[in-house]
């Protein structure tokens, strides 16, 4: 049931958790990997032989095992840079995970350290973000807008799960600092119109950040194609390890912003009543960092270009076309969110009339094992818009078949049988 190009059954071969059978001998179907991803044999292993032979201590060590655990490190960074179109290696820094990428930014502003202009935030200022946003795109916000004076902003969201933007242009105006938002949203699947928002954004000065969390793993992402000021992003939704992820932003601004935590090697020399700082993006890496982690994010980057990213792409936009159809085949399942695959990713949310999503999830584990996420997704703000306190939530990735949406609708059915 999938393209004859995109062998999937091959591919599945190659996540080792995928053939685990459950308690009770079900087979497991999962379906949650816009929460977290599986992860191939060939990441797993490329971590397990660094630990087993390599690892050490990176730029400090001066022996044999340091200069090769420095030397995989900022290897992965070069893959890193290539996977996203990165002008340059030192605009990758290293963070251990899209939250800390998005704080690191909004920390630049306001900051007493900061000297740059375009990161001066106070009274009269104004952020925007979505009303789509996960919390880690709307809290460090809140908390800039809180510290500063500034005045927090929102693109509301239509009924359709789209971003309204009709009223942009008060929206976004003069006083506009920065405008953060997601590049793909965690809850509807929406892709969002990076080229309008940044064009309005340019017209009046202002910065643009993406939270690329659900979109660098699922289709081609290029930061210089893209033409916006940061980009973040988490390893453990692209068939990386946890505990690792990158904010990517443009050279000379990284250069201008303040580090965002202080220690070992950020510094260039230390004082003891003042110090000096690495250029970028050792800057913004205090401390040891994430090594194997960042060397299996480098391995999972190698993985998703080895199948090609457009491929992966069309197979989850196949996967999506056939979903929207099959849950249309449930009797009161309302899908939140766009009902076709223009401009979507590979994520549905839905609700049942009169059954709670965690009973949902809970028979879905318990009768079928079929793994769904279910709550509000950390986009609380989205279901209060929606009016709804949770979803059903089921995302799909590059070792998804029909075969499991198939499974997925039964399971539905069951449980409506169950609560009828």
């Amino acid at each position: 049931m999938t393209s004859a190009a995109f062998d999937v059954e091959r591919i599945r071969k190659d996540f080792p958790i995928l053939s685990r059978e459950l308690p009770g001998g079900r087979p497991l179907v999962y379906l949650d990997s816009g929460n977290s991803s599986q992860k191939p044999a060939q990441v797993i292993e490329t971590m397990r032989e660094h630990f087993a032979q390599h690892y050490s201590n990176v730029g400090r060590a001066m022996h044999a095992l340091g200069s090769e655990s420095t030397e995989a490190f900022e290897t992965a960074r070069d893959k890193l840079a290539d996977f996203i179109g990165a002008p340059s290696r030192d605009e990758v820094v290293f963070t251990k995970n899209a939250s800390e990428g998005l704080n690191l930014v909004a920390y630049a502003f306001g900051n007493p350290a900061g000297e740059d202009p375009r990161f001066r935030m106070g009274p009269g200022d104004e952020i925007v973000i979505s009303e789509m946003e996960h919390h880690s795109n709307i809290v460090p916000w809140q908390l800039l807008a809180r510290r500063t004076g500034a005045t927090l902003r929102w693109f509301p969201v239509t009924d359709e799960g789209r971003l309204d933007l009709s009223g942009i242009g008060d929206l976004v105006n003069e006083r506009t600092k920065i405008v953060s938002i997601a590049h793909q949203s965690n809850v509807l699947g929406t892709v969002n119109p990076v080229a309008a928002v940044l064009a309005r954004a340019r017209e009046v000065g202002a910065l643009m950040m993406l939270d690329a969390s659900q979109s660098v793993p699922h289709h081609p992402v290029d930061v210089a194609a893209l033409g916006v000021d940061f980009v973040a992003f988490t390893g453990h939704k692209m068939v990386g390890p946890s505990g690792i992820g990158v904010l990517w932003g443009r050279g000379e601004l990284l250069e201008a912003m303040p580090p965002f935590l202080g220690g070992g090697e950020m510094i260039e020399a230390v004082w003891m009543d003042h110090s000096t700082y690495a250029p970028p993006p050792h800057k913004f890496e205090a401390g040891t960092p994430p090594i194997v982690e960042a060397i299996g994010l480098g391995a999972a980057a190698d993985y998703l270009t080895s199948v090609g990213l457009e491929a992966v792409e069309a197979h989850e936009r196949e996967l999506t076309a056939y979903a929207l159809d099959a849950l249309r085949e449930v009797p009161t399942l309302r899908v939140i969110g766009p009902g076709d695959t223009h401009e979507r990713g590979a994520t549905v949310s839905f609700t049942l009339d009169g059954i709670h999503p965690h009973d949902v999830g809970q028979i879905l584990d318990d009768a079928f094992g079929i793994a769904v996420r279910v709550g509000h997704h950390c986009a609380r703000p989205l279901h209060l818009r929606f009016g709804i306190p949770a979803t059903t939530r089921a995302s799909f990735y590059l070792y998804n078949t029909t075969s499991e949406i198939d499974a997925l609708v039964r399971g539905l059915h069951h449980v409506q049988k169950v609560f009828s």
